[in-house]
């Protein structure tokens, strides 16, 4: 169970811009089918991601939209960790994964930091499915996520070591990930 509110059932908006001012992401989600759906635009990738999720923010489907109507990357799981592709072939590399990635947008870990119910100073390792999007490579990753205090998280990649600290809302969405994105003033 969540320690941070849920959401409006009339829909969420929120929008980054990368540390340097660059483009950087949005995010529409919206209450529909007893679970919610996150539009995010992937703004310097030129790119929409459709995550479909469940009411517990459980990750159960992602399609990747780069330049044709049809989506470039369709992945559903079976909720129990097993993912395939649209065509029903098993992804077999991506097993035991609960979660997706982006480097282009803090939305994806906002995913996490919503759903975990991580009590101050506790950590989980997890295996995350990274996706590429202009290669549309995809790989499983282990990253460990700590809760420092309320507000206060920090990912680390378990295979590079890098860091990222991260200031979240009071609905577990990325405020400021530290060197990497900041939320927009309006929203």
């Amino acid at each position: 169970m969540s320690l941070y509110k849920a959401p409006s059932a009339s829909g969420h908006q929120a929008a980054w811009t990368r540390w340097d001012g660059s483009p950087g992401s949005s995010v529409d989600l919206r209450w529909e089918n007893e679970g919610w759906t996150a539009e995010i635009g992937l703004l310097a990738d030129k790119a929409v991601a459709v995550v479909r999720m469940s009411a517990s923010w459980v990750v159960q489907q992602m399609l990747l939209f780069r330049d044709l109507p049809e989506p470039d990357l369709w992945l559903a799981t079976d909720g129990h960790g097993q993912w395939g592709e649209m065509n029903g072939e098993h992804r077999t590399e991506l097993d035991g994964c609960v979660d997706i990635d982006f480097a282009g947008t803090p939305f994806t870990n906002s995913i996490i930091t919503h759903r975990l119910p991580l009590h101050v100073g506790h950590t989980a390792d997890l295996q995350i499915i990274t996706i590429n999007v202009d290669t549309l490579g995809v790989v499983k990753t282990p990253q460990r996520y700590t809760r420092h205090d309320e507000h206060s998280w920090e990912y680390t990649s378990l295979l590079t070591g890098d860091q990222h600290a991260a200031t979240v809302d009071e609905f577990g969405l990325v405020l400021d990930e530290h060197n990497t994105f900041r939320r927009n003033r309006n929203n």
